[in-house]
């Protein structure tokens, strides 16, 4: 996967992934601190940038929704995991 963060485009090879402007934020946020974990509160501030609404519904569907885009086996995600109890990380070999 290719993230271009300047023109905001995501491929996946020559295939370009079309996405939402926050589901864009999202990912560019978890890809760019690969490894690092963060709950969905840390996750919510730096993305959205807001107050934390403790709505984790909402994280969880943007992950969801993103997965379904990016990952080749969203049921069983490579690039965006999930960390029991804490919240969600980017593979570090990804």
């Amino acid at each position: 996967m290719t993230i271009d963060r300047l023109n905001r485009f995501v491929f996946q090879g020559n295939e370009q992934i079309e996405l939402t402007g926050k589901e864009f934020d999202l990912l560019s946020f978890l890809a760019s601190n690969k490894g690092k974990v963060f709950t969905k509160k840390q996750i919510y501030t730096q993305v959205w940038a807001e107050e934390y609404a403790f709505d984790d519904s909402n994280i969880m569907s943007f992950i969801s929704k993103l997965r379904k885009k990016i990952e080749p086996d969203p049921e069983h995600p490579f690039y965006i995991l999930t960390v029991r109890g804490v919240g969600y990380r980017f593979n570090r070999e990804a």
